[in-house]
């Protein structure tokens, strides 16, 4: 793996958050990958994005999105990891029957793919949900479009298994959910000594 930095990202670095985020919401994949279009995320207000980057930034407690950063400073790639409590309003999927975290908007750019970036990604936000010390996480799950192989066939070399949940893609921000496409749920639990 080329010299990447993995850490979270600064709550002031909301812009850069906003064009990678830009970046993989125009990559041919992203029908697959993300519920949200370039057009509806390109017109939220600046105080969206700030919030946003507040959140899941070093100091957040909402969650953590990680990025990978090259020696020259660019962004390679992005993961974000959100906390999910059996309280919580349900974001998207089966709502949470344990204290979880739940892997959204992963992104590698091209040039970046192949090169052991996402697995760095991954290791960083799994880890740091068992490093969680309140709550303590049951298990770390994502979703997975039921097309996008390429996406499946990574969470299950790097450790993930299907549970067995399959949810309806949503209709979100001009995509179509009424095709009948389905999102399935992989999960990693808490090893137990």
């Amino acid at each position: 793996m080329t010299d990447y930095l993995i850490r979270p990202v600064r709550a002031d670095e909301w812009q850069r958050a906003r064009a990678i985020r830009l970046d993989a919401l125009r990559d041919p994949a992203a029908p697959l990958a993300y519920l949200d279009t370039y057009e509806a995320a390109v017109a939220r207000p600046d105080e969206a994005w700030q919030e946003w980057s507040a959140r899941v930034s070093e100091g957040g407690a909402a969650g953590r999105q990680f990025i990978a950063e090259a020696p020259d400073g660019s962004w390679a790639g992005s993961i974000t990891v959100i906390v999910e409590r059996p309280s919580d309003e349900l974001r998207f999927g089966a709502p949470a029957k344990v204290d979880q975290t739940h892997i959204v908007g992963v992104y590698v750019r091209p040039e970046a793919r192949g090169t052991g970036v996402t697995e760095e990604l991954f290791r960083a936000g799994v880890e740091w949900s068992w490093a969680l010390p309140d709550p303590v996480v049951q298990r770390v799950r994502l979703y997975v479009h039921e097309d996008n192989g390429r996406a499946e066939a990574f969470y299950r070399r790097f450790g993930f298994v299907a549970t067995g949940v399959r949810v309806p893609v949503p209709g979100v921000d001009g995509l179509d959910g009424a095709d009948g496409a389905m999102e399935v749920e992989y999960e990693i639990p808490r090893a137990t000594a």
